[in-house]
């Protein structure tokens, strides 16, 4: 062989071997790389391509996959998708965000190691490759009645079976249209979402779970009641200071109450009393001697400072660190820098429901596979026991008497005994307060518990918001739960 034809031999033996090492290399070395890569539009389309799984509200899928005669064979669609978008989230061609399609894509998507078995009877069967259905917890008329009581109020409204911690409603307001970001025209779909991100009133993120979070204001002085009945030197007849106006040490300013008069013609009151007229002065005094420590220990047994995951991941619920006597008389009556989600608020009353037992919180009931079958099903757990059988009773005869009697008469339902807590929380100089409500029902065969969070909608320093905006939402759904 002559030198020219030798070379040429080599050059091409080495083109072959780089062939051949550059192939490997992408087919096993840089293939979940490549194959990860949010530009590659094969492997966006391939997983596109697969069906994916309803997500059933009773018997009726509230999203679900509708194959298309495009590139895409497929086109997920919500079936009254405003109204279950914060625990659908969307599913588009870039993927899923928010909700269940994203806490549950593995499983929605089919390519969850709980389907293996079915994705080797796919392969040999020939069938074409399905994602598991998602049946959730959600009462389809107590969400409803969550959202049409919100209306175009911000806020969010969240129901809780106190038995089971089943999560019959979570509703945050302002809402989207999910299927507005699940389309094939991938242009409109941008310009959809990125309005989405751009609105100021955040529609895509769910106040229920997370946020910003809320101070609660007056509906945690239920916590700081079970704190004190739970410490032992108090009773629901114990009295208390109950004048206009609590002096605070280490400081000039008194913690009034909301509506700046005496909570008694007495000038004191007693921790029944005191939670019905929601008492300042009574409650800033009993957190003060009670002290920092009691209150967060009582707080972190109906789930503060946890993040659960109902499959999303909820923000934890916080009393601060480090208080000062001022400080701590503040945190005691929900102001001060205590955060709280509405559906820790919502487990607080489930748990007095449930004679003093928090149940872990979850949003999906089963899971089923392409054939029907139960892959598995949520077992209910529970969580903590926040307070005793005996304080939990002291505290629903105290709540019933706050709907009886005191700030939530609006959330009286003929015929059925409420518990409930009104709440109005300040959140900064110069704007109107949230207003709160927390409830359970009946009183003492519970059913369901609520909390309902309405954004700037009381006049700050009043305790009427609660009752007057919130407690009507709360009602309503109550109503829709037992009327079934």
């Amino acid at each position: 062989m002559n030198a020219p034809v030798r070379r040429l031999s080599l050059l091409v033996g080495f083109l072959f071997a780089a062939l051949l090492v550059s192939t490997t290399l992408i087919q096993y070395v840089f293939a979940a790389d490549l194959n990860a890569r949010p530009d590659n539009r094969r492997t966006l389309l391939a997983t596109y391509a697969r069906e994916r799984g309803d997500i059933l509200v009773g018997q009726t899928p509230v999203a679900t996959s509708v194959p298309t005669q495009d590139e895409f064979k497929f086109l997920r669609t919500y079936e009254k998708g405003p109204l279950y978008s914060h625990v659908t989230g969307f599913y588009s061609f870039y993927g899923a965000v928010g909700g269940l399609e994203q806490a549950e894509d593995a499983l929605l998507s089919g390519a969850s190691d709980k389907l293996f078995y079915r994705r080797v009877s796919d392969l040999f069967t020939g069938r074409r490759a399905q994602g598991a259905t998602i049946e959730t917890t959600l009462d389809a008329a107590v969400q409803k009645a969550a959202s049409d009581g919100l209306g175009d109020r911000r806020g969010a409204a969240v129901a809780i079976d106190p038995r089971t911690g089943a999560i019959l409603a979570m509703v945050s307001h302002p809402d989207f249209d999910p299927n507005r970001l699940a389309g094939h025209d991938l242009a409109t779909v941008d310009k959809n979402y990125q309005a989405l991100t751009k609105d100021p009133s955040r529609p895509l993120v769910n106040r229920a779970i997370g946020g910003d979070l809320y101070p609660p204001g007056s509906v945690f002085k239920v916590v700081t009641a079970a704190a004190a009945l739970s410490d032992g030197s108090y009773t629901p007849d114990s009295e208390l200071p109950g004048g206009a106006q609590l002096d605070l040490p280490l400081t000039d300013t008194p913690l009034p109450n909301h509506d700046n008069q005496p909570c008694s013609p007495s000038g004191t009151v007693t921790l029944k009393q005191a939670l019905v007229v929601s008492c300042n002065p009574a409650f800033g005094e009993l957190g003060m001697k009670l002290g920092a420590d009691a209150l967060r220990e009582q707080a972190a047994k109906f789930g503060f400072g946890d993040s659960p995951s109902i499959p999303m991941r909820v923000t934890p619920s916080s009393v601060p660190a480090e208080l000062n006597a001022p400080q701590l008389a503040q945190s005691a009556i929900g102001q001060y820098d205590v955060r709280v989600t509405p559906i820790q608020m919502a487990m607080v009353a489930a748990g007095i429901a449930n004679q003093g037992v928090v149940m872990s919180p979850y949003l999906v009931q089963s899971v089923i596979g392409s054939d029907l079958s139960v892959i598995e099903a949520t077992q209910p757990a529970q969580l903590s026991e926040a307070v005793t059988p005996e304080v939990a009773a002291q505290l629903t005869d105290m709540m019933v008497a706050v709907v009886e009697n005191g700030t939530g008469r609006q959330a009286r339902i003929d015929g059925v005994q409420v518990a409930g807590k009104t709440g109005t929380a300040e959140h900064g100089s110069g704007t109107k307060a949230h207003a709160w409500f927390i409830s359970f029902a009946p009183a003492k065969d519970p059913k369901i518990a609520v909390a309902v969070i309405v954004e700037d909608a009381a006049a700050a320093g009043s305790e009427t918001g609660g009752g007057a905006v919130a407690a009507p939402i709360a009602r309503s759904m109550m109503q829709a739960r037992l009327t079934r």
